[in-house]
């Protein structure tokens, strides 16, 4: 049983709809009952046309679980998986264009543990972070997959025994460079390094009280105040927990949140895929703006195959990002995959 299992099973209590083809294009429209219009998701200001299945995977690959997204400067859309079990190509990163056309692949090193992905540019070049799993590491590579450097458990901090302990889920980066590491399946730490990756700090570990966390699954630098903070998806929790950059804590959030995951942010806009079965956005207050595509939960669906999933509604939303023209795509945990485009209309 692996950790992405065993840490949702602690926390988490508790479709054979018609599609559209557009034409030649890679990918499926969500439809109404009627078969003959996109089903839309959030209301006033805040409506997307849900696009389930964005995205054509050509031969030999095959997608596991659906876990990270990001988008870069030149628009291409870069999705992070686990490797479907009938995949002939094992790379764990495909990246495609905006229209849904495959580039490339890449990430061999990461099959079966591949989770968080982030996307930072630094000195005119953009860098990918990535956390494995299964591995115990995290890594640092360029957009085409050459490595930078990979880490394990900073061997400073007195709260690991042995590397199997430490179990990375997501990084953040700050303005000035640091960036941050979430132990979110492991010891419930969030570790701080400077940009030239220098171990600095470790602080939160396990708990529910100001200053701890449980699941840290999620984290980013926000910098939509006057002051850049750290946001955390303090998932088991059920909440956001902010801290300093270093490392104090600063507030909570909790309403209108189930199991945040992740966050990303457009202009005062700021998306939080919740692995219960909706996408929550929140304004520059972090007040709720729109519940997209709320779902009756991921308990006996998510293992199922694609044609139990409903459109229009989500199973289990694990990472999602905004692109430059404020559409959103999101990826969810489910063992097919699931890659859907929301289409801002309104």
């Amino acid at each position: 049983m692996n950790n992405e299992s065993t840490s949702r099973r602690d926390f988490i209590r508790t479709t054979g709809t018609a599609a559209v083809l557009l034409g030649t294009a890679p990918y499926v429209i969500a439809s109404d009952k009627t078969g003959d219009r996109p089903v839309i998701v959030g209301s006033g200001e805040h409506q997307y046309e849900a696009i389930h299945d964005w995205g054509e995977l050509p031969a030999g690959h095959s997608y596991g679980n659906t876990h990270g997204v990001c988008v870069d400067s030149q628009g291409l859309i870069h999705i992070k998986h686990t490797v479907g079990k009938d995949a002939k190509i094992d790379d764990a990163i495909v990246v495609f264009d905006a229209e849904g056309k495959f580039v490339r692949s890449w990430g061999k090193q990461f099959k079966g543990g591949a989770h968080g992905l982030h996307l930072n540019t630094e000195g005119g070049e953009e860098f990918m972070y990535l956390c494995d799993t299964r591995r115990h590491v995290f890594a640092k590579t360029n957009l085409k997959g050459e490595e930078v450097w990979r880490k394990w458990a900073p061997e400073t901090c007195i709260g690991y025994h042995s590397p199997e302990e430490f179990t990375p889920t997501n990084v953040a980066t700050a303005p000035n460079g640091d960036f941050y590491v979430a132990d979110g399946y492991g010891k419930s730490f969030i570790h701080q390094y400077s940009a030239d990756a220098k171990y600095i700090r470790s602080f939160a570990g396990g708990g529910s009280e100001a200053g701890k966390t449980n699941c840290p699954h999620g984290l980013m630098v926000d910098t939509r105040g006057s002051e850049p903070t750290l946001v955390v998806a303090d998932r088991a929790n059920r909440r956001l927990q902010y801290f300093t950059l270093q490392g104090e804590h600063i507030s909570f959030v909790t309403d209108n949140l189930k199991s945040p995951c992740h966050f990303h942010t457009h202009g005062e806009l700021m998306v939080i895929p919740d692995l219960d079965s909706r996408v929550t956005l929140f304004d520059k207050n972090n007040k709720l703006v729109a519940q997209l595509g709320e779902g009756p939960g991921y308990g006996g669906i998510r293992d199922k195959s694609r044609d139990a999933f409903k459109a229009g509604q989500f199973v289990a939303p694990h990472s999602a990002y905004f692109d430059h023209e404020g559409n959103i795509f999101v990826v969810e945990w489910v063992e097919v995959g699931r890659v859907t485009k929301l289409r801002k209309v309104a």
